[in-house]
């Protein structure tokens, strides 16, 4: 257990102190393609008044992430917030793991290829093809592929879950054409036997999390382990095919398919082969691990469990172990603030719906399942809707407002942290209009809380973990221009953006004596540990990244 931490003499607000996190909303343009700045926003617009503003850094080095040129993500973001330090992710080991070459030097990686080197088993790998670089990227893909065949393994199947969502939204053939043309290249040595054998859509097939709906890791498993699922003659003429029945749809959302040969699947997932799911993010690969890993699974009826050695790009799960087998270890989040609270005896609320009640509790506890302490922490999770985001975009704003409010009414609590999922999930749908209400809702939402932050006489650290929703087109920067179709209409984009968030500190008493300090730079996400630990009353950790409040 931890030492508590050391009060101050400085006056603490009456009430408790509210880390509220609005998902995916960043500080863009102020464009025809930013969503915020587009959304009628009074209570956005009461807090530039009434509120202390500054704008953090959510993004790149500033998270963890191996270089500025990568976007933040909400699973780095959280873990930011609740550590008060900036951690190397799992983009950034991964990468380092695969330019060093360390990760083929592991018992992980030897002990998957014995097999298909020693009794000709099939090696596969499963994941999100692209380079958005937040679950995965094609290169590391693509070097374990290399090594593979390097290290003479004849057969080997790749399973691609399409993006759309990191990247551009009907990008996925770019990504197959460069996986496609690495096969074929292997294959042309006459010895080899490498191709696509299944996939689908990343919001479709396999990558579901929280348990929010596994019809989704289900169709995953029926088309990579059964071959259960529409037939085509390639990856190419399977996205082509769907593009052509449903105009617009995105990568994401795209069918499960399984490439045939023969007029056979051309890789099912069969005992003694070996398997390798190559996100490195762990949120939307626990559930498919669970699914290879565990002797008493009863979420879907799994026909038949093939006998295969499973490992994950890392430990996606480090309480749960899951899976039992990883090529490299995820970074080692200790001392969160979450612990510090419970070690000093204050009380904690998380809330949030299912899409990001694990961003609040297991990636804000630093990787961490379950409670610190039971009898001071309260998690309260609502139920997602499992309809496209785009078709309900006020999602459970105003249920978490409910829940919250009524469980503050109840007991007591020192810091209570919640997220807004709608900026940033209905963002990644990439219409404008839907993402526009999605931040209304949000406004509205958050005014009700901020209504008892007042009564309470609380104070509240409103920001976000990345952006999204300000940027709704691709923007060509060297152009001055949005990039356009051929009717010339803006392209969307699906992706988080490099944007800072904003940052209001409110008090509605004004009368505590902290100011925002605009001499700590840079400011970040890992800042807001140590300031709502001085917002308590406490002296935040030494090693924590500085409070931004003087």
């Amino acid at each position: 257990m931890l030492e508590a931490l050391k009060k101050t003499n400085v006056v603490r607000p009456q009430g408790p102190v509210f880390i509220i996190v609005l998902d995916g909303v960043g500080e863009g343009r102020k464009d025809e393609s930013d969503a915020v700045f587009l959304a009628r926003t009074p209570v956005f617009d009461m807090l530039d008044k009434d509120a202390q503003k500054t704008f953090l850094f959510a993004h790149g080095t500033h998270v963890g992430m191996p270089t500025d040129a990568d976007m933040g993500n909400s699973e780095v973001g959280h873990n930011a917030l609740g550590a008060g330090r900036v951690f190397s992710q799992g983009a950034r080991l991964v990468e380092e793991a695969v330019q060093t070459e360390k990760l083929y030097t592991t018992d992980t990686w030897k002990w998957l290829l014995e097999k298909p080197l020693n009794d000709g088993k099939t090696l596969h790998f499963i994941g999100l093809l692209s380079d958005g670089n937040v679950h995965s990227h094609i290169d590391h893909l693509l070097s374990m592929i290399r090594h593979a065949d390097a290290a003479g393994v004849r057969s080997l199947c790749v399973h691609p879950l399409l993006d759309g969502r990191d990247v551009g939204a009907t990008t996925s053939l770019i990504y197959v054409d460069k996986l496609e043309a690495a096969l074929a290249e292997i294959n042309a040595k006459g010895s080899r036997d490498y191709r696509i054998a299944s996939g689908g859509g990343r919001m479709i097939t396999t990558m579901d999390r929280y348990e929010a709906d596994w019809r989704i890791v289900e169709r995953g498993w029926k088309a990579h382990v059964l071959g259960d699922a529409r037939k085509f003659s390639s990856a190419r003429e399977a996205i082509e095919t769907f593009r052509a029945e449903e105009e617009g749809i995105s990568d994401q959302n795209l069918p499960p398919f399984v490439v045939v040969r023969d007029g056979k699947p051309a890789g099912t997932i069969e005992d003694g082969d070996s398997v390798i799911m190559f996100n490195f993010r762990g949120d939307r690969a626990i559930e498919i691990s669970r699914a290879f890993d565990a002797d008493d699974f009863t979420k879907f009826d799994r026909v038949r469990r093939p006998d295969v050695r499973y490992a994950g790009m890392m430990e996606y799960d480090g309480d749960a172990h899951i899976p039992a087998h990883y090529l490299v270890a995820p970074p080692a989040i200790d001392r969160t603030m979450g612990e510090y609270l419970c070690a000093t005896g204050l009380r904690t609320l998380a809330a949030a719906e299912t899409q990001k009640f694990g961003h609040v509790t297991y990636f804000w506890n630093g990787n961490r399942s379950g409670y610190f302490d039971e009898k001071l922490e309260k998690y309260i999770e609502v139920e997602s809707d499992r309809v496209e985001f785009s078709q309900r975009p006020w999602m459970k704003a105003a249920e978490v407002t409910d829940a919250v409010i009524d469980e503050l009414n109840k007991n007591h609590y020192d810091l209570v942290r919640i997220n807004y999922a709608n900026g940033d999930m209905v963002g990644h749908t990439g219409d404008l209009h839907a993402t526009i209400v999605a931040i209304e809702a949000v406004n509205i939402a958050l005014g009700r809380l901020l209504e008892k932050v007042r009564a309470m006489g609380g104070v509240a650290i409103i920001t976000a973990d990345h952006g999204n929703a300000d940027e709704m087109y691709q923007y060509n920067k060297k152009k001055g221009d949005f990039t356009r179709d051929s009717d010339g209409n803006p392209v969307p984009l699906t992706s988080h953006t490099l944007n800072r968030v904003p940052c209001w500190l409110y008090d509605p008493t004004n009368t505590l004596p902290w100011k925002i300090d605009e001499s700590v730079e840079p400011k970040r996400l890992s800042n807001i540990a140590a300031t709502a630990i001085k917002l308590l009353g406490y002296e935040p950790p030494a090693d924590y990244d500085k409070a931004i409040i003087k």
